[in-house]
């Protein structure tokens, strides 16, 4: 299956992006501790907020730049300032300066974050690629389960610096495999990079979250409600301005055609309302269990790990079948699975068992290993050579401006006041309103991907097998 060190590249893939998904697991289980400790309770959300900020705009930046310096140099850039800002925060001696380390720490997770299936997509064959993306993605799903038992360990045991620290001997483990094994791809001669269109989708991007975050969390009235929609029109009014600056861009930074094949708009506009889906759920259901079931953290836990076995478990299926069945038949499975999950959540209630609940979160589990790693292949086929790199890291974009809109869209109808006597009451009924919410957009969204699938340019989305039987 590999030759010329390949096997190498791939263990030294899957431990980069075993670092970018554990971080975020591992980082909020220690939080209440960081604030305690370092007395910044006000500065809380940040801490999260701008490693996710950071990831956001460098993104489609090191996938860009990938495609013009080539993929082993940027991953090499973006590990070691990944292992930077994760030493860094180890040392933060403020909520300030945590933060300021946070950022530098989301800017090279970006790297380890989009540039892996790249890679991945560079060196291997279409039934070969799908089956290794398949568990690239799974690696999600162990993560899961690994960043709070790890996570909790290390705090209650060692120190909560320590969650950084644990990041260094993998970050050179990657770095040395990679350094070593992976092949140097071949550069362009001429290189243009466009200033204009970064700063502009940077700024946009970043002005319209930071107003849209401020909007939703800030308690200073209708006035300051007013100023952080400047904001967001200011941001809004920027990532208008890009799409006139790429148009123009000799070598832009984020190709208008990624945006105009209705197959990779079909990828984006799917994964980022898979992304809302799946962050609701997976933040929302720990809350419900907590305050309204009244469990402890450690049985809130446990209630989602099916979620976390589930996942990996249908990445792997589908990274094995996509290629021979195609696309469209792995839309439908996971879109049942999605269906019943997200139904399933939204008429639970006090009183339903939790294995009942589990199950449900199964189901949920399963449809976003096979919907995710589905719509990643598919992504590789669809993107061209020439903008591999812009293209499939505007997937991952799209997909982490929808765990970032989700939690903020949705955070609008969640019941907040914490010193209400009829506090988990009201939070109770606010969480059935989005689990009903989650369900409806579910349910839609399995509509219009069945529909595009099923009724578009059918044959770009089956397999091989669909596509032999057809021949005879």
């Amino acid at each position: 299956m590999f030759k010329d060190g390949r096997f190498k590249v791939v263990i030294a893939l899957y431990v980069a992006t075993f670092l970018a998904a554990i971080e975020g697991t591992i980082v909020s289980t220690a939080m209440p501790i960081i604030t305690s400790e370092l007395k910044g309770a006000h500065l809380l959300s940040w801490v999260n907020s701008i490693y996710l900020l950071a990831m956001v705009i460098a993104t489609p930046l090191f996938g860009k730049l990938s495609d013009l310096y080539g993929r082993k140099r940027m991953i090499i850039l973006g590990t070691i300032v990944f292992l930077v800002g994760s030493a860094a925060s180890g040392i933060a001696w403020s909520m300030e300066s945590l933060i300021v380390f946070r950022a530098i720490q989301g800017f090279g997770g970006a790297a380890l974050l989009t540039l892996p299936m790249i890679i991945i997509t560079d060196l291997f064959e279409l039934e070969t690629r799908s089956k290794v993306q398949g568990w690239v993605s799974s690696i999600w799903g162990v993560a899961g389960i690994l960043g709070p038992l790890v996570g909790g360990m290390l705090v209650d045991y060692v120190s909560w610096r320590s969650i950084f620290y644990l990041n260094v001997p993998f970050a050179f483990i990657a770095l040395l495999l990679l350094n070593i094994y992976m092949p140097n791809q071949t550069e362009r001669k001429q290189i243009s990079i466009d200033y204009p269109g970064i700063f502009t989708f940077s700024l946009g991007i970043l002005l319209l979250l930071f107003g849209l975050n401020q909007w939703v969390e800030t308690e200073a009235g209708p006035s300051m409600r007013i100023v952080y929609g400047i904001v967001m029109a200011a941001g809004i009014v920027l990532l208008i301005v890009f799409r006139g600056v790429e148009k123009r861009a000799k070598e832009a930074f984020m190709p208008l055609e990624i945006f105009t094949n209705r197959q990779f708009l079909f990828i984006l506009i799917t994964g980022f309302v898979i992304s809302v889906i799946n962050v609701s759920i997976i933040f929302y259901i720990p809350l419900w269990m907590q305050h309204v079931n009244h469990v402890s953290a450690t049985v809130s836990g446990s209630i989602m790990i099916p979620l976390s076995i589930l996942w990996p478990l249908g990445s792997i299926v589908a990274g094995n079948l996509t290629v021979k069945y195609g696309v469209k038949r792995m839309i439908a499975l996971g879109s049942v699975f999605l269906c019943a999950g997200s139904i399933g959540v939204s008429i639970v209630t006090q009183y339903t068992s939790y294995p009942i609940v589990m199950l449900f979160i199964a189901c949920s589990g399963f449809s976003f290993g096979i919907l995710l790693t589905a719509l990643m292949i598919l992504s590789t086929t669809v993107a061209s050579e020439r903008i591999r790199g812009a293209g499939m890291s505007a997937v991952q974009l799209f997909r982490t401006l929808g765990q970032a809109v989700g939690l903020v869209i949705f955070g609008l109808f969640l019941y907040s006041d914490t010193e209400n006597p009829n506090y988990a009451a009201n939070l109770n009924e606010s969480l059935h309103v989005i689990f009903m919410m989650i369900a409806g957009l579910s349910i839609l969204l399995s509509v219009y991907m069945m529909w595009v699938t099923w009724t578009q340019d059918q044959s770009s989305y089956e397999g091989k097998a669909a596509i032999a039987s057809k021949q005879k």
